[in-house]
């Protein structure tokens, strides 16, 4: 069978966040799914199969990062939407029918894809204790993400403080259920971008995720609220780097970005 790694978020290869991608016939055992993502070993592998006409939704899509499966995943979806373009297995609005329920993926003429994605629901909480020496910057506030993505997104006092962040990774599995999300306002709106994040998912086996789609569902709504706009341009500020367009539509997050098939081969397992 061919598999391929996308780059997502991105418009050039080798920067973005790295997804592979397998169409399948039907999903085998969760074991050799497991195993397949252990070996691509990027933050995601993205399975999919082709469902019957007729029902709510295309294609069922399954996410694994090298360690488990996950709920909701942002990039592997879209790389799987660009496969699926770019080798002309679908066309238009792909329906996906995931863990979080049915997840479109709409290609637009330029190459940009737009996932529509629930809205993460936002829930303040006291800033929890230990958590700012983990991270090792000071701590505004702190928001629960709900169950689609189980993260604790901290907001931090500026830019600079987003990107010098050197956290004790192993201290941060404590905080929630995947991981962190620290963010901050851009330090200069003129170029491009209205805000920063970056993201540890310990308990998910990745250290630091490039680009989070997922992440940016709840970014959304907490930006939105501040900057008074409901479209936003969100920088995720890892080494790779990659950025992400967000619509606020009250339950519903639009994500857009773009998408680079960087190697395609066959898989034997």
């Amino acid at each position: 069978m061919r598999i391929q790694i996308v780059d997502a978020f991105t418009d050039r290869p080798f920067a973005g966040n790295p997804a592979g991608v397998l169409l399948l016939d039907s999903f085998p055992e969760d074991s050799w799914l497991q195993n397949v993502a252990l070996e691509v070993n990027h933050a995601e592998t993205a399975f999919a199969h082709l469902l019957p006409e007729g029902g709510t939704a295309d294609w069922a899509l399954r996410w694994f990062t090298p360690a488990t499966e996950v709920r909701m995943c942002g990039h592997a979806t879209l790389a799987a939407a660009h496969v699926l373009h770019s080798t002309g297995r679908a066309h238009g609005t792909i329906r996906f029918s995931t863990l979080s329920g049915v997840l479109t993926a709409t290609a637009h003429p330029d190459g940009a894809l737009t996932l529509d994605f629930p809205t993460a629901p936002l829930t303040a909480v006291d800033i929890p204790d230990g958590v700012e020496e983990a991270l090792g910057a000071k701590v505004l506030s702190t928001y629960d993400t709900g169950e689609n993505i189980g993260d604790l997104l901290v907001e931090l006092a500026d830019e600079q403080a987003v990107r010098g962040l050197r956290p004790d990774i192993r201290a941060l599995a404590r905080y929630s259920e995947r991981g962190i999300i620290a963010t901050a306002a851009a330090e200069d709106p003129t170029r491009g971008y209205d805000f920063v994040s970056r993201c540890f998912f310990p308990n998910v086996g990745i250290d630091e995720d490039p680009v989070t789609g997922s992440a940016h569902t709840a970014l959304a709504p907490f930006w939105c609220a501040r900057l008074g706009r409901t479209e936003l341009t969100g920088l995720q500020a890892s080494q790779r780097s990659g950025q992400v367009r967000v619509t606020l539509q009250a339950e519903r997050t639009l994500l857009t970005g773009r998408a680079v098939t960087v190697i395609e081969g066959e898989l034997h397992a």
